[in-house]
């Protein structure tokens, strides 16, 4: 079947394309790109007036539960999800139960995903067995069976020999090392981020350092190995200045924000929603001026989700007690767009740093477009404004602190290797 995309701004970040052109999609592929009203004929028309036709957003840090705890997500639902929010392609994190350490379990993830998911799924292995920081898993094998980035993501490796040992593999099989940065002993029992707001609410806070410590320790490691190092979700002004400086001096190491760090304050914690409740924390101003002048000057190179959908039970607690995450799928890239409006960084730089270089990190042939390149297409109309409605998500996960605020960027369809999904 062929489908042609006509009548809408075409953005590539590839090939730096920004214009009208018509996109022909044959099958699962890319046709190819002609001037407005030359293409061949189609089975179909898509009608992209006032929208943009980019690449199917690319997301480098996904939590899909599946196996163990699907009560939570599922690859079937967060696939959806992706989708429903600009994704083709979602890269999963191993906290699953089993965790993804062996091969059995990526061979589960990736025939499930081949069955059930909306979207391309690649999985990213453990770093340690179990993620218990003692032993490396089976970093070969787990490549071969088609983990494309290893990473302990929800603890971080706390042995810095079996973390220089991860790079110098990542260095052999060229996959990126994915560093949670946190260190256990400063951040145990914090729940919010520490300074003036942890004290008027009387929650233990989890300082800066614990995120800056392990930053500036995997640079060291990343400088003494050559490996490749890869700072997932990073949210303080220390990191982004210790990112930067390790950039400057050649080390090769890359790094990704979530929209809550660039958007939210530690100030909307005063209400006590546990929606607001995410590992590391969201910080504070200072911090958030950094993550977006990171973002703007390139030293954060891509903007991921971090996307942690829970059940309700495990939000509707004390705000002790209550699972950190936040369910992100849905509403990434319509933050981003605040970005823009406010200039910070422009249209093609937002797509950019969630198609092309996310791709590009992870080695996988996605975020572009452009003749035989898979079907990964997302249409958005950047001016319509729709209201968050968290119960209205297609992730099990409700868990939003940006429920029921007014956002732009309303996704009418999304293209995953040329199967159209479409919503009222």
């Amino acid at each position: 079947m062929k489908i042609l995309i006509t009548n809408g701004r075409v953005i590539d970040p590839h090939s730096n394309t920004d214009g009208r052109l018509d996109v022909l999609i044959e099958g699962t592929k890319i046709r190819g790109l002609y001037p407005e009203g030359s293409a061949p004929k189609a089975d179909r028309v898509i009608d992209a007036s006032r929208c943009i036709v980019i690449p199917g957003l690319v997301d480098m840090h996904t939590h899909l539960r599946e196996p163990g705890l699907e009560y939570k997500e599922t690859i079937k639902t967060g696939t959806m999800a992706a989708v429903k929010g600009g994704f083709t392609t979602v890269c999963c994190m191993p906290n699953t139960n089993p965790v993804n350490d062996t091969m059995a379990v990526t061979r589960f993830i990736v025939e499930k995903a081949s069955k059930e998911g909306a979207c391309t799924v690649y999985p990213i292995g453990a770093i340690t067995k179990g993620q218990k920081g003692e032993e490396l898993a089976e970093l070969e094998m787990l490549t071969r069976t088609g983990c494309i980035a290893f990473s302990d993501d929800g603890r971080p490796v706390t042995d810095s020999l079996i973390m220089r040992r991860a790079l110098e593999y990542s260095k052999i099989f060229d996959i990126p090392v994915i560093s949670h940065c946190e260190d256990l002993k400063l951040s145990e029992g914090g729940v919010m981020n520490e300074g003036f707001v942890s004290t008027i609410v009387g929650l233990k806070g989890i300082p800066n350092a614990a995120e800056d410590i392990m930053v500036a320790r995997d640079l060291l490691l990343a400088g003494l190995t050559g490996g490749r190092l890869h700072i997932a979700h990073v949210s303080t002004q220390g990191a982004v200045e210790l990112i930067r400086t390790a950039k400057s001096r050649g080390i090769n190491v890359t790094a990704e924000t979530c929209p809550h760090y660039f958007t939210l304050t530690d100030e909307s914690l005063v209400s006590y929603d546990t929606n607001f409740k995410v590992n590391p924390p969201i910080r504070g101003a200072k911090d958030v001026e950094a993550v977006r002048q990171g973002l703007k000057d390139g030293t954060i190179d891509a903007i991921a989700t971090d996307h942690a959908p829970h059940h309700v039970d495990d939000k509707n607690v004390e705000f002790d007690r209550a699972a950190f995450g936040i369910s992100g799928l849905e509403t990434a890239f319509s933050l981003g767009l605040r970005l823009v409006e406010e200039g910070v960084i422009d249209l093609m730089q937002l797509i950019r740093k969630m198609t092309l270089i996310p791709s590009e990190i992870m080695k996988i042939n996605k975020g572009r477009l452009s003749e035989g390149a898979d079907a990964d297409i997302a249409v958005i109309n950047t001016d319509k404004k729709y209201r968050v409605d968290s119960s209205a998500f297609l992730s099990k996960g409700k868990n939003t602190p940006f429920d029921r605020w007014t956002l732009k960027g309303v996704v009418e369809k999304t293209i995953s290797r040329g199967k159209v999904y479409e919503w009222d």
